[in-house]
């Protein structure tokens, strides 16, 4: 039985240096993704930095993986007997977009996941979905079920045995074999790094929990021997070795996680706990880099902590993830977020108080971010404005608040005509991001009505600062007025005006110098505890101010997107005031914000062809969430659905094509008032409703063919939350 983990700060810390770690990996890896050692070494010699300037890098399936299947103990029961791959599955078929974003989708056969989510869509259970006597061995032992493992590593610190369960499950969902032995040995090398003394301690904890005759565990005792012979002094024999006895040609398929997983344990052993010099060893290797950096990088992390990680590879990220799931709002996220994400679920399981700083008050209706992991700057960036301008934010402890640590501002050179910016981004566009690495795509994080708070003080010398929100849909930048602050702390508020079809892009702060004349050389300093964005929104859609917003070339073409929605499938085309949303099957679309309770919406609905024309509610996911709307021929109905639709209650309605509906949907708690053209129409209380929040969204089935415009959403008498 493994000894309890104390859950304390150091657990937090750790655990956002280990996910900082994985993303630092999957960032310095992806540029020869496939690229052999001798490519490597003919193109760059020996690597020291990132080997392309990524600005704001695109999703990668290495970090969804993660951030998403954690979900399935948010969606269903945390405790490890009470969960099992039955939901795992229904994590992965509820947030990955069908057969865009997420995974790569090679082919079915070729893909590992590809193959696991066709099974999984069409019906069968897991783990058949993801075995050897479905899909072969080949298929099913690549290296899937060992990159998207380090959640279940950070959610069970100092406990192995626990975090290999965990991943066991989820991984048998996709993979069989050896693919679920190497998810299992890095889960627990990551649990065992929270504790473990050294590299080799890490590894003979992951060794604990596979079988000691499986291929898996003959590879890393063979490096380890190799290693010890060698006593550490030349990786590059290792590696001679490993290509010799392990290689890409010893093994079928596209990327099996044989070869793989000793590129991992060689890095880690010849890095001899040196963050850099194992990304760069792990690296230089080639075969698939990012994935083997990753999960190198989320072990290393934990070990060494963020202050033994070099700032070349922190500053570049600047605390950024962006993943692409099927949820736009969740898509837009930060290392940060995600890390205390992993860390409150780890207090659960656990049955853990949150210990300080992280036990502050959790307040349902806002999303805080804050400074509390060290060096965390939670994506927040910099714009100047006027000659000679300049500013820099970074991380500090020095100047707190109730003991929480600040994001320090410092500016020069600010005069009556210029000012600076100091911001996150609360949506992208295509030009925000470098690629279209796995097909990302967004639904806003702050919206009209909702309102912005900001927790500040200035570092001696006055400094006026306004809150602002940028509306790129109505090409406004709308301010607060400005205050003057000094060296107490004080909260400013602004209500982001609720401006019809506005897309808010940005929110942040506007430092001035008032009508005073710079000092040269002198800073002004402002402090930042925490930036808020709460309350309930209050706007509408029109369709006539969204763009089809082009992403560059992915892996399938040209990836193009609605603005401010994503879709899971189907086609879907703006056409003048109208959103036209056709399927052969299913065609759905979201928007709004993900965590909103009780609202009010209405949509315009003129049904083109077909019977089953639909607006969705509380949307958690692909295959969670309530719709209205017709629903058969002659058919309006309340649905649910949970995996497929069910019928909760309906009634005639001889609805005509070509005809304008104007939907009501009022969600309170359990119960559903629905009205047609100001008709009431359905008034039902669920009283098994397990949705309790969600997005809005659109949906056509059956062949159908719809044209939807003017969504409005009033979320003012709404409670909107957030589990953590």
């Amino acid at each position: 039985m493994a000894q309890p983990y104390r859950i304390d700060d150091d657990y937090f810390q750790k655990t956002y240096a280990g996910w900082l770690g994985k993303n630092i990996g999957i960032r310095l890896g992806s540029p020869i993704e496939g690229w052999s050692y001798d490519r490597i070494r003919e193109t760059y010699g020996e690597i020291r930095g990132y080997l392309v300037d990524y600005a704001d890098y695109a999703a990668d399936d290495d970090s969804n993986g993660p951030a998403f299947f954690v979900r399935a103990l948010i969606d269903y029961p945390h405790r490890i007997d009470e969960i099992g791959p039955r939901e795992m599955a229904r994590t992965c078929l509820n947030y990955v977009p069908d057969h865009h974003g997420f995974f790569w989708w090679g082919g079915y056969g070729v893909s590992t996941e590809h193959t696991a989510y066709e099974n999984l869509k069409y019906g069968m259970d897991a783990p058949r979905s993801g075995s050897i006597r479905q899909n072969g061995q080949t298929c099913a032992e690549q290296i899937g079920g060992q990159i998207f493992s380090d959640c279940w590593g950070f959610i069970a610190p100092g406990n192995p045995p626990l975090a290999a369960a965990y991943a066991r499950k989820m991984s048998c969902v996709t993979h069989d074999g050896e693919g679920v032995y190497g998810g299992m040995f890095v889960a627990a090398c990551i649990s065992a790094a929270y504790t473990a003394g050294s590299v080799p301690a890490v590894i003979e904890a992951g060794l604990g929990v596979i079988p000691a005759a499986c291929l898996y565990a003959k590879v890393v005792r063979d490096v380890l021997r190799f290693y010890r012979e060698d006593r550490g002094r030349d990786w590059h024999r290792c590696f001679g070795y490993i290509r010799e006895h392990y290689g890409y040609d010893t093994f079928a398929g596209n990327c099996h996680i044989i070869p793989n997983a000793a590129v991992m344990i060689l890095a880690m052993l010849y890095g001899e706990g040196d963050f850099s010099r194992t990304q760069v060893i792990c690296n230089m290797c080639g075969w698939d880099t990012d994935c083997n950096a990753g999960n190198v990088g989320s072990i290393l992390g934990v070990i060494v902590g963020i202050e033994r990680i070099d700032r070349r590879w922190t500053e570049p990220i600047n605390d950024l993830l962006i993943t692409s799931s099927v949820i736009g709002g969740l898509n837009i996220a930060s290392i940060p977020q995600t890390a205390e994400l992993f860390c409150r679920i780890g207090c659960d399981i656990a049955e853990s108080v949150p210990p300080a700083p992280w036990n502050h008050p959790s307040d349902p209706e806002e999303r805080r971010l804050h400074f509390d992991f060290i060096d965390s700057t939670q994506a927040f960036r910099i714009e100047t404005q006027g000659d000679g301008v300049s500013a820099t934010i970074g991380n500090t402890g020095t100047v707190q608040f109730e003991g929480h640590r600040s994001l320090e501002i410092t500016t020069r050179g600010i005069g009556a005509d210029s000012e600076v910016r100091v911001f996150i981004k609360t949506y992208y566009q295509p030009s925000d991001l470098h690629d279209s690495r796995y097909d990302p795509a967004f639904t806003p994080i702050a919206f009209p009505g909702q309102t912005l708070k900001a927790r500040l003080r200035g570092g001696g010398d006055a400094v006026d600062v306004q809150l602002f929100a940028r509306d790129v849909n109505n090409a406004q930048r709308y301010r607060s007025k400005p205050v003057r602050l000094g060296e107490e702390w004080i909260e400013i508020a602004f209500k982001i005006p609720e401006q019809a079809g506005g897309l808010i892009k940005e929110t942040g702060l506007i430092l001035t110098n008032g009508d005073r004349e710079p000092v040269p050389d002198h800073p002004l300093v402002v402090f930042m505890n925490c930036l808020r964005i709460s309350g309930q929104p209050r706007y509408s859609i029109d369709f006539r101010k969204e763009r089809v917003e082009h992403f560059g070339f992915s892996r399938g073409g040209v990836h193009t997107e609605i603005s401010q929605f994503t879709y899971l499938n189907g086609l879907w085309e703006l056409d003048g005031a109208y959103l036209s949303g056709s399927c052969h099957a299913e065609g759905e679309t979201y928007t709004g914000p993900y965590y909103a309770r009780d609202y009010r919406l209405s949509c315009t609905v003129n049904p083109q062809a077909g019977h089953h024309h639909l607006v969705n509610f509380r949307v958690q996911g692909a295959i969670r969430s309530y719709a209205f709307g017709f629903y058969g021929e002659d058919t309006i109905a309340l649905v649910k659905k949970a995996q497929t639709y069910r019928v909760l209650v309906s009634k005639p309605f001889p609805f005509e094509h070509g005809k304008e509906y104007r939907f009501v949907i009022s969600v309170t708690g359990d119960r559903f008032t629905l009205s047609v053209d100001g008709a009431p129409m359905l008034d039902f209380r669920d009283e098994g409703c397990d949705y309790h929040y969600g997005q809005v969204g659109l949906t056509v089935l059956d062949g159908s063919h719809c044209h939807y415009a003017a969504i409005e959403f009033d979320g003012n008498s709404a409670v909107v939350f957030a589990p953590y």
